[in-house]
């Protein structure tokens, strides 16, 4: 299979990870569509981490659009060599990835951490705290706790939600940076390199 193909269908997909993390994230500030509790900074603390919008997220737009490029990345010109640019490129793409894998474990424990801590809510002795804090994320297969966080309104499966899909959409993005690193070294080890007629020859 072409490495360069192989990087640029790793690119978009990073790519669509990267957008649906950035909304995940953005949605944990509006809990059931409602402002006022950003505004009275009456969120979960790990929500101001920033794990989806920077890590999992901006970060990871990084190999993201480097792995895109590298199939029509030009070959010839590296350190005054023809034939070895493109495998320049491949090895390139290792840092980008890199760069993606420390962007996705950054969202990926936050994220863990997030669910583990629970949401911060107005409970129902009428303070705000974290509830389940010490409950060693028993909580989440409790429903009947839920109960316990009066506002925001479904606050638990809200935070519960889009943290869980921070934690599967950033694991996803580690596992398909860890696929590039090893595209890329063995692309640029083997020495994949296109010819100016558009073809690919592989000199392992």
């Amino acid at each position: 299979m072409c490495f360069g193909r192989c990087a640029k269908c790793v690119g978009f997909l990073l790519l669509i990870l990267a957008v649906c993390s950035i909304i995940a994230n953005l949605l944990l500030y509006f809990p059931n569509g409602e402002t006022r509790f950003a505004r009275e900074n009456h969120l979960s603390r790990y929500v101001w981490f920033f794990e989806g919008l920077a890590g999992a997220g901006l970060l990871m737009l990084i190999p993201a659009f480097v792995c895109i490029g590298l199939e029509e990345e030009d070959c010839c010109g590296c350190c005054g060599h023809r034939s070895c640019g493109r495998s320049c490129a491949m090895l390139g793409s290792v840092v980008a990835a890199l760069i993606g894998v420390a962007g996705g474990g950054y969202c990926l424990i936050i994220s863990a951490l997030g669910l583990a801590e629970g949401p911060y809510c107005l409970q129902s002795n009428g303070m705000w705290g974290y509830p389940f804090r010490n409950t060693n994320a028993h909580y989440l297969s409790d429903h009947s706790t839920w109960s316990q966080c009066q506002e925001p309104h479904n606050v638990v499966v809200w935070n519960v939600t889009l943290f869980s899909i921070l934690l599967g959409l950033s694991g996803i993005a580690i596992i398909l940076c860890v696929i590039q690193v090893i595209n890329g070294l063995i692309g640029g080890i083997c020495g994949a390199c296109c010819c100016p007629e558009k073809t690919q020859q592989y000199a392992c």
